[in-house]
Order: structure tokens, then sequence, then C-alpha cells
């Protein structure tokens, strides 16, 4: 796979680099620097602990890690973030948790997402007088829902699957722990509101 040097520093000494699971994986995991809750419907923007200088013509996007969001239902709001070449302040990473009953609990160094470094380009935008003057295509100006509605297949995939919902009770030291680096997104009223919500936890790392 072709390589890119990104040069990084780490802000919080304790944290690792950014590493790859697998050969040809797409996206370097990024860790979270402190102990967080997450209650339901809560956002919250964590440090990861690094800053990078992206070269020239590169962008960093950052996503979700996939079992997080099907496990906990732990994904990134404005997913996914870009971070632009020319940044060069700590990559923070603004997290949602989708569940409507259960908190996410991450402990420092926990995975919470993945950077992904891509080329891109800028557009030289030319207007034209009309509609009628850009190029024809097939599907035309056909918007959401033009290809029509859930097509009935015949075949033999599996039906979705149910993911359970692990619980485990909070632990003293993860809810006295001080999270001073996290940052609380104020919402408007209900966006942290769950029923029974004190009492059960989910952890967030990712094996």
């Amino acid at each position: 796979m072709p390589t890119v040097e990104v040069l990084l520093t780490r802000l919080d000494p304790g944290v690792p680099l950014p590493s790859y699971a697998r050969p040809g994986d797409a996206g370097a995991d990024l860790v979270t620097t402190t102990n967080v809750v997450i209650e339901p419907g809560e956002r919250v923007v964590v440090g990861t602990g690094i800053a990078v200088a992206l070269p020239e013509g590169y962008a960093g996007f950052v996503h979700p890690r996939s079992g997080l969001a099907a496990r906990v239902g732990l994904s990134v709001v404005n997913t996914p973030g870009t971070i632009d070449a020319g940044y060069r302040g700590e990559i923070r990473i603004c997290l949602i948790n989708h569940d409507r009953r259960e908190p996410v609990v991450l402990t420092r160094g926990d995975r919470i997402a993945q950077l992904v470094i891509q080329r891109v380009e800028h557009a030289v935008f030319r207007e034209v007088d009309s509609l009628t003057d850009l190029p024809e295509s097939e599907r035309g100006s056909g918007g959401y829902g033009s290809t029509g509605g859930h097509p009935v297949f015949h075949g033999s995939l599996e039906g979705p699957v149910r993911v359970p919902s692990p619980s485990a009770e909070i632990s003293a030291d993860v809810t006295n722990t001080e999270v001073a680096n996290v940052e609380p997104v104020n919402t408007e009223a209900g966006g942290g509101a769950a029923d029974g919500a004190g009492s059960q936890s989910r952890q967030g790392t990712e094996g």
C-alpha cells in the first residue's frame, strides 16, 4: 500500500501513536486521553493527545469505529470529521452516545475513532448560465427517493442481527476521575436524560 509521511507530535506523552490494526487497513486508531461517561443522547468532545501536520494536498478524516457503533451506539457527530492540512492543534473528537437507555464508559487509552489520510483536490468552479447548460447524465435531476423504495431481493442473505447491550456497573475510579479535558456539548431539553441511566454503563473499549 502506498504511504505518505505525516509529521506528528504527542501533546500527551502517555498516549500511543496512531496505528493500523492490520496491514491494508485504511484507518489508524485514535484514543481518548481522559476517562469519561457519555450519557444516553449526550455529545462530548474528547482529546486524542496528538497534533499533526498533513502534507499539502492531503486531509485527515475522522471516522467512527464500527464495533463501538454496533455494540454500544458510540459514533462521531460530524462523521467524518475533517482535519485540514493547515491545522496544527490537537485532534479533538465530538462523540455521541446514540443509545437511548445506557451510558457509554470510556477509559483513558480506549480506541474511540479512526483517522483516514486521503489525497484531496481543489475544484475550480466554473459557472454556466442555466441547468440545461450542464452535461446530461442518466440520472439527471433525480434526488431523494429517485431510485425507488426498498427492492425485493430473492436471495439467501441473512436477516438483521440484533446486537445485545452488555451492561456493567460504573466503577468508582471512573465516576470520580477528573475529566477537565472533556467538553460536554450543551443541548436542548432532554439531551442527556434516560430512565435508569445512572446505575448501568457499557464499556467503550473495542477488542
